[in-house]
């Protein structure tokens, strides 16, 4: 259970990330009401998740999951160009994150 939380508040850390980049500063209300909801959402499940996986795994899973999520959605959206070094980049990163779930031993 603790590994499914983990893989949802990584992909809330994407939400929250691209909402803070379209709040302008937190000047817009709606992305910032999306931003301070998901980034709450993301901490809470991260903290429940370290229960069970250790903090260096678990952190590097969620940050990677959100910087995953993030950079594919700023690619699909126009935000950011599409090219094969990111998207072989892009791979590599999801390769650590799922060789750290691999070799996690969980708390002692």
């Amino acid at each position: 259970m603790s590994w499914v939380i983990l893989v949802a508040s990584g992909i809330l850390e994407a939400v929250w990330a691209t909402a803070l980049g379209k709040s302008d500063g937190l000047s817009k209300l709606w992305p910032s009401v999306i931003f301070f909801g998901a980034l709450a959402l993301s901490m809470f499940g991260l903290a429940f998740a370290m229960k069970d996986i250790a903090t260096g795994t678990a952190y590097a899973v969620w940050v990677g999951i959100g910087a995953t999520l993030t950079v594919i959605w700023a690619m699909v959206t126009g935000d950011t160009e599409i090219s094969w070094l990111r998207i072989l980049l892009l791979m590599g990163l999801v390769g650590c994150i799922v060789g750290l779930k691999l070799i996690d031993p969980g708390h002692d």
